[in-house]
């Protein structure tokens, strides 16, 4: 069957999944290296942080995970917008940026109790899981909590990189 296709349709199927072939390195690298401060978690922590202040209005615990949700939201809004248009290399795009999110996440919810990550603003601040799991009362299964988020990045990641046999283009 491969062999009856030309050329030209050889160069539809690579630029077709170009993007997946790319990112997928990446993926592997972060997974691999979950817990290690990169250059895109400077826009992270910015999101994070604009995001208590978005939610402040809502009560102490919406503020306080607040950081968390903005972190999903704004990836999952972009993503959620070229997928309506049907522009896939967004969606690809954007939908990395989301699983690399939620990397993110799983382990500043998986640090609850050891409470080692460093802060914004040191020891003069509460560290949000902490707070979060307690108010529900699972601080204990802080490290579950964060291997949820490592599923959910996981899960984004491989509807990520299968997105040209899901979405094709206008």
């Amino acid at each position: 069957m491969l062999e009856d296709l030309t050329p030209y349709t050889y160069k539809d199927i690579i630029k077709k999944w170009s993007i997946s072939i790319i990112i997928l390195p990446i993926i592997i690298y972060w997974c691999i290296n979950r817990g290690h401060y990169g250059l895109l978690d400077n826009a992270d922590l910015v999101i994070h942080e604009g995001g208590h202040y978005f939610f402040m209005w809502f009560g102490k615990f919406v503020y306080t995970l607040g950081g968390t949700l903005m972190q999903i939201i704004l990836p999952s809004l972009i993503v959620f917008y070229f997928l309506k248009n049907y522009y896939r290399p967004g969606v690809q795009i954007f939908g990395l940026w989301l699983g690399q999110n939620l990397l993110n996440i799983s382990v500043y919810a998986a640090d609850a109790r050891a409470r080692q990550l460093p802060l914004l603003g040191g020891n003069k601040v509460y560290h949000d899981w902490t707070y979060i799991l307690s108010k529900l009362n699972i601080l204990e299964y802080d490290q579950e909590v964060g291997y949820v988020f490592f599923g959910l990045a996981i899960l984004v990641f491989i509807f990520v990189l299968i997105m040209p046999m899901i979405l094709t283009d206008k």
